[in-house]
């Protein structure tokens, strides 16, 4: 079921719009303007806060990425589509094949945890936008699957792990600091 997925969405319902945009996506480079903008947004709104969210929120990155990359692939050690045997002749490679291990996606655990932190610290603050993060981060893990960099299952675990973490910190810091809310 996986490997269907995966050649559904790596290849039938490709375009040359996604195979353009895609790539880009999810490129940590594009998201630098966000995560500035979240960093003035945050320090200009939250002064007595901010420095403990940002801690926090950098801390959800650093756990879904360790544990993503150093615990999970390392136990699991399944390949990327274009190192499976089975996968591999039909994968169309957007970007360059990483031939690390696949489950996790740490793209998917990384932006779902922070997805699930920032809404679980910011929404009392704004209910209006602030489940536009979790498109954000379903976007990023749409397009590890459509350039060929993961299967549909490790996005899927990655984001679960994602979730769980980001809803770990955030319980942390909203029992130490309450949420965000304008001062």
């Amino acid at each position: 079921m996986d490997r269907s997925l995966f050649y559904y969405i790596n290849n039938r319902w490709s375009n040359d719009v996604f195979d353009a945009v895609m790539p880009f996506i999810r490129n940590q480079y594009l998201w630098v303007p966000l995560y500035l903008f979240l960093l003035v947004f945050v320090l200009t709104n939250f002064r007595t806060k901010a420095l403990w969210w940002i801690l926090f929120f950098l801390a959800t990155f650093a756990l879904t990425d360790l544990i993503s990359t150093q615990v999970v692939k390392a136990l699991v050690e399944r390949p990327r589509p274009c190192a499976d045997p089975v996968a591999s002749e039909l994968v169309r490679m957007l970007i360059p094949c990483s031939y690390s291990y696949s489950f996790v996606s740490s793209h998917a655990s990384n932006h779902f945890g922070m997805a699930m932190f920032m809404f679980m610290s910011m929404k009392q603050f704004s209910k209006r936008w602030i489940w536009l993060v979790f498109a954000w981060a379903l976007l990023v893990s749409y397009a590890q699957v459509y350039v060929g960099a993961h299967f549909p299952f490790d996005v899927l675990g990655g984001a679960l792990l994602g979730v769980f973490i980001g809803h770990r910190t955030a319980i942390i810091f909203n029992k130490q600091f309450g949420g965000l809310q304008v001062n």
